[in-house]
């Protein structure tokens, strides 16, 4: 009886916050979205941006800010879930039964878990694809001669067609500059011949100019095919590194494999992983930070709570959330300007809130 009488309990918690979770989750996406969709609509009629692409913009983001949105959701909605326990009674009565405060809020962690691992699951394969696709919407929108697809990045150049496998963001002397990586360059003649094929290693835009390195030319003529290596090469390109660095997606979008390839990449050239290196353990720590989140969270639903109604708990909620984002994000600043590995300006946050939830469970769980 008692084992049937704690799996109610949980059910009872759980399905409470899990309603909760979702509808303050599907407002907060919601909301995110419609925001940048009236954005959008703005680009309508620029380099033939129509309705039907901000419509396909918007949809192929969802995951992601599905994603970015679920902390904050799981936050509020698990604050909102037990906070409307309390106010009806049935938490005190759980606590009469003999349940402690820790065992309610892993009840209510419990759910928000599953939904964690499943947003994970998201964040490293429906969310990156679709961004990879709606910056392709518009990486078309900004330039008429520049596109990306899932074979990297393709421009047009006057009689050259430009390929690169994908496309880093550089911070160099206080700018931001654009690396391409894995470079091809294939030279047409006016009836549409190949004339010459160029492969370098990357190309990077000095300011001036374009230059590649560790280029292999091959030039067809009539005579057959000849091929030459240099170490470094000038690169005659028109193609803007300013329209270029808008078409980078942003290191936060992108899959775990895909902040790894990167940083691997910059440092086999000697170069700061910076912020690539930044999101991938933040990326990695999103499950633990998740959870640690609303478990520290879960001491206001105890106590002044009981006597709120839901707009104090939403209000707590919010400010919360917004709390912590501000933290999280100084701290890792902190840390990346003060030369701490990313590893540990990821986990400063974290464990602070770790070291503040167990004080409070000890002292009244």
């Amino acid at each position: 009886m008692a084992t049937l009488t704690v799996k109610r309990a949980d059910r009872l918690i759980g399905m409470t916050v899990l309603g909760t979770l979702l509808l303050v989750w599907l407002v907060l996406t919601g909301f995110d979205a419609l925001t940048q969709f009236v954005r959008q609509l703005g680009n309508i009629g620029k380099s033939g941006f129509t309705l039907y692409d901000a419509i396909a913009y918007i949809m192929l983001t969802v995951p992601r800010r599905l994603y970015q949105m679920f902390s904050n959701a799981a936050l509020i909605g698990g604050l909102l879930g037990l906070g409307s326990l309390a106010a009806t009674g049935e938490l005190t009565a759980l606590r009469a039964a003999g349940m402690s405060k820790l065992r309610i809020a892993a009840s209510a962690a419990g759910v928000i878990a599953v939904l964690t691992l499943g947003v994970v699951v998201m964040g490293e394969t429906v969310a990156p694809y679709g961004d990879q696709h709606a910056q392709a919407i518009q990486v078309r929108m900004r330039s008429s001669n520049l596109g990306a697809t899932a074979s990297g990045l393709w421009a047009r150049d006057g009689g050259k067609i430009i390929n690169a496998k994908s496309a880093i963001a550089l911070q160099e002397d206080d700018r931001t500059t654009v690396k391409l990586v894995d470079v091809r360059v294939y030279t047409f003649t006016a009836d549409g011949q190949v004339l010459e094929f160029s492969h370098g290693d990357s190309a990077i835009h000095d300011g001036n100019r374009w230059v590649m390195t560790n280029v292999r030319t091959t030039t067809l003529d009539a005579k057959g095919t000849h091929a030459t290596e240099q170490a470094t090469q000038t690169w005659a390109s028109h193609l803007n590194p300013h329209v270029l660095e808008q078409s980078v997606i942003h290191p936060e979008y992108l899959s775990m494999a895909d902040l790894r390839r990167n940083m691997r990449y910059l440092q086999a050239n000697g170069q700061n992983p910076g912020a690539y290196a930044v999101a991938f353990w933040g990326r990695a720590l999103f499950a633990a930070n998740t959870l640690i989140l609303v478990l520290c969270a879960m001491p206001f639903a105890f106590g002044s709570l009981r006597s709120g109604g839901f707009g104090k708990r939403l209000f707590l909620g919010v400010i919360m959330a917004i709390g912590w984002y501000f933290l999280q994000g100084a701290m890792v600043n902190f840390g990346t300007v003060y030369g701490l590995p990313p590893l540990l300006a990821n986990l400063l946050p974290t464990s602070l809130l770790v070291v503040g939830a167990l004080t409070y469970f000890r002292r009244f769980g």
